[in-house]
């Protein structure tokens, strides 16, 4: 966008997808939180979110049970690329906080066309997390972009490492447009930014998450006391996770944004008891940026 500074973060999201700051979105990450409509200022700053989502994607997968969730975000942009975060993470109706994150990273810009960000973040969980991301405490994440003009294409590489170890590529395809016209004055406008996504990867986490929560209440014991080796070596294959389609919608200020997404998910390739299945996801979120 015109005046919003890009947020970055790794998801996790996107691409948290979960919960938290996404350099997607923010989705991914996914909690990893970046507004889906953006464009960067190279000046020192300091942006802030808070986010609700209906339930937590990671990855390409959620859990047995729905977690809808609100996070809080803040990310510093120094002038030269280098940005810090912080993220605190509440599934409704469960702990006072089930998750923190922090990191860092570095911002940069081969051209005008061509920008990209690699970055380090830690997630600290509550001991009662039930997420599925608990199962990772560390990502390694490279997220290159080229714009086409016609549309952006972005490929993003995460390495997670802690409980399990997974590697993902996450590939998008999206285009932005905003409106000529302004709402209420000239300072505002509307912004879209549809992208199509595909996550590759693999999902060690799943066979952790299940060893970790057995949900005997959500899940049949029969399949519980059935659950195949042959998932396992699975889950250490590369395979396709997730197909997805997302249409955010954001009203612009010079200093704030506020943005409602809907993404809808197809889990391909789905390993163990979770069973996931066609889901439809919504977020809402407002940022503001101080410079």
């Amino acid at each position: 966008m015109k005046y919003l500074c890009l947020l970055f973060f790794v998801a996790g999201s996107n691409a948290l997808y979960a919960a938290g700051i996404n350099l997607n979105a923010f989705d991914s990450r996914s909690h990893q939180l970046v507004a889906d409509t953006d464009t960067v200022i190279r000046k020192k700053s300091v942006s802030v979110l808070v986010s609700y989502g209906s339930d937590a994607l990671f990855f390409g997968r959620t859990g047995p049970i729905k977690y809808p969730f609100v996070t809080g975000d803040a990310i510093f942009n120094t002038k030269s690329g280098i940005f810090v975060y912080g993220s605190v993470l509440k599934v409704l109706g469960y702990a006072p906080v089930d998750e923190v994150d922090v990191g860092g990273g570095y911002f940069y810009k081969v051209s005008k066309s061509f920008s990209g960000a690699a970055s380090y973040t830690r997630f600290i969980f509550n001991k009662n997390a039930n997420v599925i991301k608990s199962a990772s405490s560390n990502d390694i994440n490279l997220k290159n972009a080229y714009d086409w003009h016609i549309f952006k294409s972005t490929v993003i590489l995460d390495y997670l490492f802690g409980k399990s170890n997974d590697f993902f590529v996450t590939v998008s395809q999206s285009k932005y447009f905003e409106t000529s016209w302004s709402i209420f004055d000239d300072q505002d406008y509307l912004s879209f930014n549809p992208s199509v996504n595909v996550v590759v990867g693999t999902q060690n986490f799943v066979q952790r998450y299940e060893t970790d929560h057995k949900f005997p209440s959500a899940i049949s014991p029969t399949i519980i006391d059935h659950a195949d080796l042959l998932a396992a070596r699975r889950n250490r294959e590369f395979n396709m996770l997730n197909y997805s389609f997302k249409v955010p919608i954001a009203y612009n200020r010079p200093h704030y944004t506020l943005e409602a997404s809907w993404r809808y998910s197809i889990p391909v390739n789905v390993e163990g008891t979770l069973e996931n299945r066609r889901e439809s996801f919504f977020n809402f979120t407002f940022y503001y940026l101080f410079y």
